[in-house]
Formats: C-alpha cells, structure tokens, sequence
C-alpha cells in the first residue's frame, strides 16, 4: 500500500506495511482522513474488539473489513500471526478501541515482532486521551510523565504512589498523568493527596464525548466533590507535582526522636482532630519515615474510642 502520506517506503519491498492507526476517544469526527483512507485500503485490522471496531467502520462508511483480535490476552501468540501476513505482502493496520495504539493498550509486541523482521512500521497518528488532558489542564506542560493505570491493588497502588512521591522529593519534578476509572478517583485522590500534600490537580472525564467535563482544583476539594457526586465514564488525572509539599530528603538524615515521643505527638495530633492525611505530612515534616508516621498513626486512631462508647471501664 502507498501514497498514505506516510515515509518514503522502498519501492521494491515485498513485505507489507503496519500502520500504527489512531482513532477517536469519543467524537468520531476527530478520525483524520489520512486515517480513514488508510483503514479503508489495508488487507486486515488488528484491532482490540472486533465488535468495538466493526462499528466504527460502519459509522465512517467503510463496513466488511477483514478484523482480526489482537488484545491482552492473545497478543503474545497472535502477533507471530499479524507478521506472517506482513511478511505475505499484506498491509496491517493496529488499532485500539480508542486512542493512540500501544499507549496502555495492546499493540507493543507487534510493533517490536514487526521492525524484528524488518518490516516497515509506519504511524498515522491523530486522538490521544493523554495529550488532550494535558492540554487543558491548565497546569505544566513543559516536563511531564505519563504514569498510565494505577496498579488495582490497593498496596502496589501505594507503593507506585510512594515512588512517585519520592522521586519528587528528590528534586526531579514534573507533572504527572495518570488514567484512572472512574470508580478508584476517590481513592486515588486521597492517595495523591496523602503522598503530595494539597496539589493541583485536574480531572478530565468523558474526552470528546458528550458529557465532557474537566475540573481543576487542589486534590482535597476534588476529592470532596467526587465523594458527593461519584464522577463516570473514563478519567484522565493530571497532577502538578512539582507544587507538592515534600520535606522528606531535607530531615530523613536527622536522629530518630525516642519512640515515646513519638507516639505522644501522634496522640496528639489525633485528639486535635486532625485528619489522618494531614497528620502523617505534619509528623514527616516534623523528621519521621512516612511509613513510621502512617504506621504510627494508625495505631493511635486504632486506640481511640469510637462513637458512643467510653474510656472508663
């Protein structure tokens, strides 16, 4: 296939060409026609759901296309597959469901079978849920990180954050884009705000479609508005970290304070009230480990009476 408006391919190449296709994250009309042509000309699509695809086909008016699966869970076989067509002399085009392929989406180890057997690889690019968040997040630009899903298991989530966190710490500050679903936001932003202190933050849901919506507040007040009104549809999280509050690094090398001590200030912070996230930045902030500082803290708010219920015997 040529005249895609793509690189200049070897005129003589027996093989085919993979196209890396972008297609829309919510408004179809977003598909360019470079990419239309190309979806409209290639010998198969490998795309995530065949069904998803199907439909977008019929939308754009380009319906009876060859569909072949290529998702999570058949990726490893099925790209040896993609690469013998390529080597026939056949043109493949790589999609997602929607977006930008391999960016948190299957597609990687075809791209990398296919410049392994020497075929050419060739972009056509175009929606991306990442740089569209970003772009109008109204927070930095010039030196960002995209994070990608946040592990599901609660622990692993706290440690990459933790990580994160660190890094910040350490001087290497940037923003942070993440996506999330729309029923871990919540939790997520009280992770973030537990970790980085009163960031910035944007959450930018339902991109391009109909119930658009981007709101940007520090991560507390977001945290609150989503906890009252639960957010739906899929989350674009963008967070400027570099006005996180971190004074970890700057007393991690002072001597421990006795564990007495410890646990008193603890104490003390709980019986003012103080929430446990505000707590734990004090206590880090005052020369503890965050861990030691959460540890502790959950041993005195375990310790506490609750409700109704009183220290004597």
């Amino acid at each position: 296939m040529r005249g895609t408006g793509g690189p200049e391919l070897p005129p003589d190449a027996a093989f085919g060409t993979l196209f890396v296709v972008a297609t829309p994250i919510g408004n179809v009309g977003d598909l360019s026609p470079r990419a239309r042509e190309v979806l409209g000309s290639v010998d198969v699509i490998a795309c995530e759901d065949t069904r998803h695809t199907g439909r977008l086909l019929s939308r754009i008016g380009i319906p009876g296309r060859t569909l072949r699966a290529f998702h999570d869970h058949n990726e490893r076989d099925a790209a040896q597959g993609f690469v013998s067509m390529l080597e026939e002399g056949k043109d493949v085009a790589l999609v997602s469901d929607a977006g930008t392929p391999t960016i948190s989406d299957p597609g990687y180890r075809l791209v990398k079978a296919a410049l392994c057997a020497e075929v050419a690889v060739v972009s056509v690019p175009g929606p991306s849920s990442v740089i569209a968040g970003l772009s109008i997040s109204g927070l930095p630009t010039d030196r960002f990180s995209f994070e990608g899903f946040l592990p599901a298991a609660s622990g692993r989530r706290r440690k990459v954050m933790e990580h994160l966190a660190a890094e910040q710490a350490t001087g290497r500050g940037r923003t942070l884009v993440f996506l999330e679903s729309a029923r871990r936001l919540v939790p997520t932003l009280r992770l973030i705000e537990e970790n980085f202190g009163p960031v910035e933050c944007a959450v930018c849901r339902e991109m391009t479609k109909l119930h658009e919506e981007v709101v940007r507040a520090p991560v507390g007040e977001l945290a609150a508005r989503f906890e009252a009104t639960p957010a739906k549809g899929e989350v674009v999280l963008v967070i400027d970290a570099r006005s996180a509050t971190l004074p970890v690094l700057a007393v991690e090398a002072e001597p421990p304070v006795e564990r007495e001590d410890f646990t008193r200030r603890a104490t003390e912070l709980a019986a003012e009230g103080i929430p446990r996230a505000e707590a734990i930045r004090i206590l880090v902030s005052e020369g503890h480990r965050r861990s030691q500082a959460r540890a502790e803290m959950d041993r005195v708010l375990a310790r506490r009476p609750g409700p109704g219920s009183s220290d004597r015997p």
